[in-house]
């Protein structure tokens, strides 16, 4: 009876009453057979006791936690880097050499938590509590595993990655002061690694507010410690770039505490224990792999293209670099509502299809789409009236090259300005695409762009047309233009709708 159930949508094994669960119209929706086609009318024509209003509702609880979440963290992320750019613009460099390598290293466990969300999300559309518990646990097993090798092979060969950043421009002090803020990032690696695993687990399920919580504090932690050992205050020792790694990875362990201390209370949905059986289970396994793997590929393609095309901004020299990695981290800045809103969209869509409803997935993902298009007009019309005003929050006047960065940083921000309205179709488009578990199609696409456009045009607008640091970002523009036109091109063509009916996952837990 608890097969027959579950593979028709219905409650298998419904939480008691007393768990605390993130409620949502997924929750009201009928089961379907998952054969439900959509057309542009299925926006109005919505199923009895659903309304639009209601369903941007639930996108917005989602999101606006996750949105607080990823903008706090930004802060934090820029208050590091304004701290770090008082030491001046060679200890900016030396942070963002470490950038890419340890992004990279990232991957491994990162791309699996796609897969993660997207299995999670399927059985709470479902309602199968245990499996989606059973997928927790063999989660939590990977990154723990996958985040201490990482750890191991960025530690030992933290200096050869800078290096490699580096290029023959890069200057000797900035090489080592690039190693030593890595080497602390991969002590820390495991804490970051089980933090994102139970985050991406959380969000599946609806529940951003927990994750939100929990790296509020992990801000405020790292922007303390920052304060106390950069420039070392209040009889802490001054540890400048070392301090500000440091600083971060005391920030990222107050956040494990937390989330951790999250998931073995008993009333959450998703609650784990000691007790609990954490030995590797192939079948829940292979339905992570199964999307997870082409997500890794996806992210393993999108770092080798950002090395590649690092490495090419780097050679312009200290003073583009430094320029390059404010502009990164205000554009990182601008990510905030599409990857918030995109949250949504793959919890939702995740949900939805669980009940084999891939026409209410569409509801979803095309109201969040256009309400993060909104918002990413506001963002594009600030970049270009205070372009100048965001770079300046970074420099010190009394800098030497004060007045180059801050020009031709403004200048990028115009080009930031332009990618907006593309960029947040994509994050949100490409996120109902991961909730559907269509991680190959997004892969490729990253394959195309950034290994390839990105890279091509930075090579010959920096190295041929001698166009410095603005032809490196007309090459992200043009990767940007790219990358959201195939995204949409796959989203519009419908395959994902059937995702979960070719590899049905959403199963009773066996008795």
């Amino acid at each position: 009876m608890k097969k027959a159930a579950a593979d028709s949508g219905t409650q298998a094994n419904p939480p008691p009453s007393d768990v605390k669960i993130v409620r949502t119209c997924v929750d009201l929706l009928e089961p379907g057979d998952g054969s439900a086609q959509y057309y542009k009318k299925d926006l109005k024509n919505l199923p009895a006791g659903i309304s639009s209003g209601a369903m941007y509702r639930d996108i917005a609880k989602i999101a606006w936690p996750s949105f607080v979440e990823f903008m706090l963290a930004q802060l934090a992320s820029m208050a590091d880097m304004m701290m770090v750019g008082r030491l001046g613009n060679q200890a900016i460099a030396a942070v963002g050499l470490a950038t890419q390598p340890r992004m990279l290293l990232a991957t491994l466990f990162m791309s699996m938590n796609v897969g993660t969300t997207a299995m999670i999300a399927r059985c709470r559309g479902a309602g199968d509590r245990d499996r989606a518990r059973l997928f927790l646990r063999q989660a939590l097993l990977m990154a723990a595993i996958f985040s201490l090798v990482s750890s191991v092979v960025g530690y030992f060969g933290a200096e050869w990655m800078i290096r490699f950043m580096g290029t023959s421009a890069a200057r000797a002090e900035t090489v080592l002061a690039g190693t030593q803020y890595m080497q602390v990032q991969m002590i820390g690696f495991a804490t970051m690694g089980i933090t994102a695993t139970i985050t991406a687990a959380l969000r599946a399920v609806g529940d951003s507010k927990t994750a939100m919580r929990y790296n509020i504090v992990s801000n405020v932690v790292n922007v303390m410690f920052n304060f106390l050992l950069i420039e070392g205050r209040l009889g802490f020792p001054r540890l400048e770039v070392l301090g500000a790694s440091l600083a971060t990875v005391l920030g990222q362990l107050a956040a494990l505490v937390m989330a951790v201390y999250t998931i073995t209370r008993k009333r959450r949905y998703l609650h784990v224990s000691i007790r609990d059986d954490f030995r590797p289970r192939w079948e829940p396994l292979r339905e992570i792999f199964n999307i997870g793997i082409p997500a890794m590929l996806e992210q393993l393609v999108m770092r080798a293209g950002m090395i590649i095309y690092a490495r090419i901004v780097n050679s312009i020299g200290d003073i583009a670099q430094s320029t390059h990695q404010i502009c990164i981290n205000i554009l990182s800045m601008s990510f905030m509502t599409g990857q918030a809103v995109a949250v949504s969209s793959t919890s939702l869509v995740g949900q939805c299809l669980g009940k084999r409803r891939p026409d209410m997935s569409h509801n979803y993902a095309r109201r969040s789409q256009t309400l993060s298009l909104i918002v990413a007009m506001v963002i594009a019309a600030f970049f270009v009236f205070f372009g100048k005003f965001t770079v300046g929050l970074y420099l010190d006047s009394a800098d030497p090259h004060y007045a180059v960065i801050l020009e031709e940083g403004a200048k990028v921000l115009l080009l930031v300005a332009l990618i907006q309205p593309l960029q947040s179709s994509q994050f949100v488009l490409a996120g109902a695409l991961r909730g559907a578990g269509d991680t190959k199609a997004t892969a490729l696409i990253t394959l195309i762009t950034i290994l390839g456009v990105r890279p091509l045009v930075a090579a010959l607008t920096v190295n041929q047309l001698g166009l410095g640091l603005l032809g490196a970002w007309g090459a992200m523009v043009c990767d940007q233009t790219v990358r959201s036109t195939l995204i949409m091109l796959r989203y519009k063509r419908g395959k994902w709708m059937y995702m979960a009916k070719a590899h049905p996952t959403v199963k009773a837990a066996q008795s």
